[in-house]
């Protein structure tokens, strides 16, 4: 497609101050350019999530060289590329996980953190999909280890992260079981292939989890009191994995059942990572998970649109956690 000349400025949305919401406003800002091994996205639609609400209330900050504005994912068309990049040409439709800068007309990546939109994907709901797909593949399979007949337990299983470990975890062949806090959020992990869907304020995850042999891999992003629950919520030999911590980090837990049953414990944080090793995740991805996006078996489950001057509401509507899936920001 021919590719507008680009403007010398673009419309982004900036942190005023760390705070709630309201903090994020409209501003006005010179459009960046790729350096070497970037590309420049023309930004369509970027995805909302909650590693961008805790940068805007100041407990996320950018790593260094990246931007400061939100934003950790994106899809568009390919604007400019920088010295070395021969993978990617301008007007290519990409999707792509972003170190911050998302919340902008134009954004800037490592051009091996890209992904190509596949025929039949609208630019929508690929802006939905790196953030998820890094991550859920990252913890659950590379260092969970999540294997075909294993029981996985998903914690925020209606949440951005739980719709596609859900939908990833099941394509796998693995039986899936997932925590919600209403029966309509159940309903919605249920649609998307779980075997149990478990509505945690009338239920108890860990006998249900127990009666059918503990799970083989937890994937829990709320800590706080829910880490001594998944322990007993394992099966022997099975593995724990955090990747956030909605109740906290900090909690008093029995390491002797942990040695005695054989458990591990890990977890990680996507941003703070090399840009290496988010290439090779990158890769692992386009081999392994992109046919499934491409086939229609794996997609984003949208829970509402909002413009980019309204990102302040898209914030106030993630932080009800009434959304099932995911959030969206429309650019252009």
């Amino acid at each position: 497609m021919p590719v507008p000349a680009l403007p010398a400025t673009m419309r982004v949305v900036e942190i005023a101050r760390p705070g709630g919401p309201e903090v994020l406003v409209p501003a006005t800002r010179p459009v960046p350019a790729p350096g070497p091994g970037q590309i420049l996205i023309r930004v369509a639609y970027a995805g909302v999530n909650r590693p961008d609400a805790l940068q805007r209330a100041g407990a996320y900050a950018p790593p260094p060289g990246a931007s400061d504005l939100p934003g950790l994912e994106a899809a568009g068309h390919v604007a400019a590329v920088g010295p070395g990049v021969t993978d990617w040409r301008t007007g290519d439709a990409v999707t792509a996980l972003l170190p911050g800068g998302g919340y902008a007309e134009y954004a800037v990546t490592n051009a091996a953190h890209a992904l190509p939109v596949p025929g039949g994907v609208s630019l929508r709901d690929a802006a939905c999909l790196p953030e998820t797909v890094f991550t859920v593949w990252t913890n659950v399979f590379r260092r969970g280890g999540l294997q075909a007949g294993e029981r996985f337990l998903v914690h925020g299983g209606s949440s951005g992260i739980g719709t596609t470990a859900i939908q990833l975890a099941r394509l796998m062949g693995a039986r899936v079981f997932a925590t919600a806090g209403s029966d309509t959020k159940c309903d919605a992990c249920w649609a998307l292939g779980a075997e149990r869907a478990i509505n945690y304020r009338t239920e108890d995850f860990v006998q249900v989890l127990r009666a059918e042999g503990g799970a083989n891999l937890i994937l829990d992003m709320v800590g706080g009191s829910y880490l001594p629950r998944n322990v007993k919520a394992l099966a022997d030999d099975g593995r724990l994995v955090q990747i956030a911590f909605l109740e906290g980090p900090k909690v008093e837990l029995n390491f002797a059942e942990v040695m005695v049953r054989r458990l591990t414990i890990t977890g990680s944080t996507l941003r703070p990572q090399s840009d290496l090793s988010k290439a090779q995740i990158g890769a692992d991805l386009r081999a392994q998970v992109w046919p499934h996006v491409a086939a229609g078996r794996l997609a984003p489950v949208i829970d509402s649109e909002f413009r980019l001057d309204r990102a302040a509401d898209a914030h106030a509507r993630m932080e009800t956690s009434a959304h099932i899936g995911k959030i969206v920001l429309a650019v252009r």
